[in-house]
C-alpha cells in the first residue's frame, strides 16, 4: 500500500514537456529537476517577494489533507514551481492559484499541465477581490477552503484579511514561519502571546500541524517552516461593543511588549494615565500587568470600557 501511494505521488509530481519532438521528463519535487528547469526559463528568484519554493514531495499530500476532497474549492496562495497545486488539483473539485509574478506565468502552464481543474489569477492577494473571486469561479464547490505557502514577508496582513473579509470559507491552512506559527497557536493570555494570537482567536482555532525544516525550499529561507490551520469560527468567542476598537485596543495592549500594559495603552491610543488606573481598578487589573497576561474576555471587556472614553 506505502508503495502504491509514493508511486502515486510522484505520478502527480511528473510533468512531461514537449519540445521539437523530445519530452523532458521533470519532476517537482526533485530540488535537482526544478533548479535546472527554472534556470534554463531563465527565472530569477526575487527576495522582495519572499520566493522560496516548495519542493518537498513528503510535505504537499499532508497539506492538502487538510484542505481538499472531491466537493472543495481550494485557493492557493503563491503556487511557487506547482507542487502543492498539483497535489490539490488532484484532490480538490478546483483550485484557484493566486501568483503575483508575471515571469512564472510560462512556467506554470508547464508545470500544471494536465490540471484541468486548476486555473492561475495573476495578481495581488491583498489587492484581491475575493468575494468576487469565489462567486465567479468556485460558485460550485459545496465548501471553500485556502492552502498556501505564505511568504513570511506577509504572512499576518493575509491571514488576517482572509478573516476579516467575512469570507465562505471553512478553514485556511498554511506554511508560516516557525516562530509566527508558535505565536499564532500560543494560548491567549500565555507568554508566547500576541496581539496576531488574540486576533486570530477572535475569527478562528488555531491548531500547529507539523514542522518543514527549511531544506524543504528552493531556495532554502534561513528558519524552519510549521503547518498550521485554522478552523473558522461561526461567531467570535467574545461579544464586543465595536468590532474595530477591539483591535485598536489589542494592539495598544501589544504596542510597547517591554512595558506594562497601561504603559503601552497609554502611548498607543493617548489615554491619560489616570484614567486607565481608574478601569483597570474598575476591572481588578494590576497596574503592572502587560498585555501577554490578557485573556480574551479581558480584552473585550477592557475594549468597551476604554470606546467610552475615547
Amino acid at each position: 500500500m506505502m508503495v502504491l501511494i509514493k508511486q502515486n505521488f510522484l505520478e502527480r509530481q511528473t510533468v512531461y514537456i514537449y519540445n521539437s519532438f523530445k519530452v523532458m521528463i521533470l519532476e517537482l519535487s526533485n530540488r535537482n529537476d526544478i533548479k535546472g528547469f527554472l534556470e534554463k526559463q531563465g527565472f530569477v528568484f526575487k527576495k522582495k517577494l519572499g520566493q522560496n519554493f516548495l519542493i518537498d514531495g513528503t510535505v504537499a499530500p499532508r497539506m492538502a489533507e487538510f484542505s481538499a476532497d472531491e466537493n472543495t474549492g481550494v485557493i492557493e496562495i503563491g503556487p511557487g514551481a506547482g507542487v502543492l497545486t498539483r497535489e490539490l488539483s488532484s484532490r480538490a473539485k478546483k483550485v484557484v492559484a493566486i501568483e503575483i509574478d508575471e515571469n512564472l506565468r510560462e512556467i506554470l502552464s508547464k508545470t500544471l499541465e494536465g490540471c484541468a481543474n486548476t486555473e492561475v489569477v495573476f495578481g495581488d492577494i491583498l489587492k484581491t477581490d475575493l468575494h468576487t473571486l469565489i462567486s465567479d469561479k468556485l460558485s460550485d464547490c459545496e465548501r471553500i477552503t485556502v492552502c498556501a505557502n505564505l511568504p513570511y514577508y506577509i504572512t499576518s496582513p493575509v491571514i488576517m484579511k482572509l478573516l476579516r473579509e467575512n469570507l465562505p470559507v471553512e478553514s485556511i491552512t498554511v506554511m508560516v514561519q516557525k516562530e509566527a506559527a508558535d505565536r499564532i497557536c500560543a494560548e491567549v493570555g500565555s507568554r508566547n502571546a500576541g496581539a496576531i494570537t488574540a486576533a486570530i482567536n477572535y475569527f478562528s482555532k488555531a491548531k500547529s500541524l507539523f514542522f518543514v525544516p527549511k531544506s524543504s525550499f528552493l531556495p532554502a529561507p534561513k528558519v524552519d517552516s510549521q503547518v498550521i490551520t485554522l478552523e473558522i469560527r461561526k461567531a467570535p468567542p467574545v461579544t464586543v461593543s465595536d468590532e474595530e476598537f477591539f483591535f485598536k485596543t489589542v494592539n495598544a495592549c501589544f504596542l510597547l511588549r517591554r512595558k506594562t500594559a497601561l504603559n503601552s495603552i497609554s502611548s498607543a491610543l493617548g489615554i491619560e494615565k489616570p484614567q486607565l488606573r481608574t478601569v483597570f481598578e474598575e476591572m481588578g487589573i494590576s497596574e503592572t500587568a502587560r498585555g501577554e497576561t490578557f485573556s480574551m474576555e479581558t480584552l473585550a471587556c477592557l475594549s468597551d470600557k476604554l470606546r467610552e472614553i475615547v
